[in-house]
């Protein structure tokens, strides 16, 4: 790789306002980023912003169906979970999702058994904390800076903080030398293949 990269990546959207303003800052900033989405999220009135995150190149990945700690799910539920939000997701992109974020990032072997998909947690700044300033938020999310990150954020209702904290974030990153990918570019540039029962939130370095 010629650059250092990371990937943003979102949670819990899509979310009419607050997903349209994060595509809008990305695109004026010429980066792609990747988003989790929950299932029950995806509606006739919010695929707008699925077909226009997959059309700036970002990628659609699987962050459950409802969105509860899945440890305490049967296999059967887990799979539900999972294979509901897929459909959607290829319903409207034409392509299957290829990460899984674990809501609260809770796992168990059991899901790790039941689904086939890498595990994706990430560098966070608290930005699910109402309190947590943008400021705060920009701090954290540059302190975790590094080749191969991958970093937590949400476009969940009401988070302009998050908002604003990245659009001193962004800039700062590209002055620092960092170029900002999608989650899937991220590994392929790496020549890294994510492996099951693990937890990543650097390419280079899971979590057991």
């Amino acid at each position: 790789m010629a650059n250092k990269q990371m990937a943003l990546t979102f949670d819990d959207g899509p979310t009419i306002g607050i997903t349209d303003q994060v595509l809008d800052l990305l695109e004026k900033e010429g980066v792609r980023a990747s988003f989790f989405l929950i299932g029950q999220q995806v509606t006739p009135e919010t695929e707008y912003l699925v077909r226009r995150e997959q059309a700036m190149g970002c990628s659609i990945e699987n962050h459950s169906f409802t969105h509860q700690d899945m440890t305490k799910l049967t296999k059967e539920e887990i799979k539900e979970e999972i294979d509901k939000t897929s459909k959607l997701i290829r319903d409207i992109t034409g392509e299957d999702p290829q990460f899984f974020r674990p809501p609260y990032i809770c796992v168990d072997d059991k899901m790790y058994e039941t689904i086939d998909f890498p595990f994706i947690c990430g560098r966070g700044c608290q930005d699910w904390v109402p309190e947590v300033s943008a400021e705060e938020r920009a701090r954290m999310i540059l302190d975790a800076a590094a080749d191969g990150v991958m970093i937590l954020v949400h476009d969940m209702p009401d988070n302009e903080n998050t908002l604003e904290a990245l659009k001193a974030v962004i800039p700062e990153l590209k002055k620092r030398g960092f170029e900002l990918v999608n989650i899937r570019e991220l590994y392929e540039n790496a020549g890294v293949k994510p492996v099951r029962n693990k937890l990543y939130s650097n390419v280079y370095d899971p979590i057991d």
